[in-house]
């Protein structure tokens, strides 16, 4: 993926990096003629050596996995999510249009979210059919990320600078929730926004450009982050380019949201712009939206926790603008789940952010200002040391305990044993507990989003954490399935799985030909 950044009309002398941009703040070049403009020998020479990166990336790659893994073979997915992302690929994996019945019978999921880059994940699950394979193409991902970011602040910057924020990225809290929170179609962002970075960093225009296409299938919502990119490649120069990838990324924003997404839907509409213009079952008008963006102490810290981790140099960087985007839709939404530290929502922010600073600490180092100058010296490994702190707080905290490697525990095995009996082939009705653990072999139903389905199987924890404690499993099923009758087949610990005793409908919901 680096070659494109290495390629193209863009690239400078030779062995040579391009002259950067120092800043308005910087002071005159007074070094003798011939002197080298650059800020340490491996900047100068562009020549970065791969192989630390690398290895640094593996062993990113390992701790996200690792964490990833033993949370999903405790039973302990935080969301429905891995499940749902499970069915689609499965789906695209057999040729099939990606129908997720988690969402509801016969759900088209492209009319949910517009993430069709998913599909690229059908060849690693023809080798590996199993929801581990989503945690590994993610963790992957991810510390790809990390050896794009790494790599190019040492070009920019020289001396250990890339392996610290290396460390920085790894380790920053939009990382690490990430990974807690399952995997996400945003993973494909994740390198490939490093990758725009890196290439508007190193004035490679056209890879920037070229980098920045694929945004648009990776979430309905990057194609404004594409404008901003063509909007930055027109600030530096490159007009034609920037104005057609602007008006690219908004076209493409206009057209998933309006066209191709409803005409998806089974409602016929994009369903989440209620996020906005609704608070529960209030009305919400685009001025309060608007004016509520800082209503709460949770969006004011998360916003100073995205600068803070990169010490507040990414603040110097004009790159920090390819934030805005997210951070709007985020910042407008009513929905408190998108304000915060938590989710996975940030990040794609972080590629960008760690890139900004070293982009900003190049700007500040030949300052006018005095204090600038010394302060831009020490910003990376301070940048280092916040996510190493942080980290104390952090998911990843979890591997250095004990009990983070035991899945032998009752719960644990009493959930393998509710697995074992359902037969595979089945349709599963369950909850977000085993729901991951059915996707690869079953047809799984959201518990209660599946009327008139009658599935084979009814499967619950019954310490799933209901509004109301379910006192009769068998009752409960047959509440949810007054059409079909049900017996309680197996119980053990907390889980409880019942099998439809009468004949299949005639007719099932989202199933062709049922």
């Amino acid at each position: 993926m680096l070659e494109l950044n290495k390629s193209g009309t863009d690239r400078s002398e030779p062995g040579r990096l391009p002259a950067q941009d120092p800043g308005p703040d910087a002071a005159p070049d007074t070094r003798p003629a011939g002197a080298s403009p650059s800020t340490g020998p491996d900047a100068s020479t562009g020549r970065v050596p791969l192989r630390p990166y690398l290895v640094a990336g593996a062993i990113l790659c390992a701790l996200y996995f690792l964490y990833s893994y033993f949370q999903y073979a405790r039973f302990g997915s935080p969301s429905w999510d891995l499940g749902i992302f499970e069915q689609e690929v499965r789906a695209y994996a057999g040729f099939d249009a990606p129908v997720v019945d988690i969402k509801g019978p016969g759900y088209l999921i492209l009319g949910d979210h517009f993430s069709p880059i998913v599909a690229l994940l059908a060849p690693l699950y023809w080798i590996w059919p199993s929801a581990e394979s989503l945690l590994f193409a993610q963790a992957a991902l991810f510390a790809l990320g990390a050896v794009i970011v790494g790599r190019t602040t040492q070009q920019i910057l020289g001396g250990r600078s890339g392996l610290c924020v290396t460390v920085a990225y790894g380790l920053s809290w939009g990382i690490q929730e990430a990974v807690k929170a399952d995997f996400h179609e945003i993973a494909f962002a994740v390198p490939l926004l490093a990758l725009v970075c890196r290439a508007l960093l190193l004035k490679r225009y056209t890879a920037a450009l070229l980098w920045s296409l694929p945004l648009v299938l990776v979430k309905e919502d990057l194609g404004a982050t594409v404008a901003v990119v063509g909007f930055l490649l027109f600030v530096y120069g490159r007009r034609l380019q920037g104005a057609l990838l602007a008006a690219f990324g908004v076209a493409a924003f206009v057209v998933t949201l309006v066209v191709l997404i409803p005409a998806a839907s089974s409602a016929g509409r994009y369903d989440y712009w209620t996020k906005i213009d609704k608070n529960g079952e209030q009305d919400v008008s685009m001025l309060d939206s608007v004016l509520g963006v800082l209503n709460s102490s949770v969006k004011i810290e998360m916003l100073v926790f995205l600068i803070g981790i990169t010490a507040f140099m990414a603040l110097r960087s004009p790159l920090t603008l390819l934030i805005v985007p997210t951070l709007g839709w985020r910042l407008l939404s009513q929905d408190s789940n998108h304000w915060g530290m938590v989710w996975h929502y940030s990040a794609i922010l972080m590629p960008v952010l760690f890139l900004a600073l070293a982009d900003g600490v190049r700007r500040s180092r030949g300052s006018h200002r005095p204090w600038l100058a010394s302060y831009a010296k020490v910003a990376v490994p301070v940048a280092a040391a916040i996510a190493v702190a942080m980290t104390q707080h952090l998911p990843l905290r979890d591997l250095l305990r004990p009990d983070t490697y035991r899945t032998d525990d009752a719960r644990s095995q009493a959930a393998r044993a509710a697995l074992d009996a359902i037969p595979a082939g089945s349709r599963v009705e369950t909850d977000i507990t085993l729901m991951a653990h059915l996707t690869s072999d079953r047809t799984v139903y959201w518990v209660g989003g599946a009327p008139g389905t009658a599935p084979d199987i009814v499967a619950v924890n019954l310490d799933f954490g209901w509004s109301r404690p379910i006192q009769d499993p068998v009752a409960y099923a047959e509440q949810l399935h007054p059409e079909a009758r049900y017996r309680l087949k197996h119980r053990g610990g907390s889980f409880v799985v019942m099998e439809r005793t009468t004949p299949e409908p005639d007719r099932i919901p989202g199933v062709q030909g049922g």
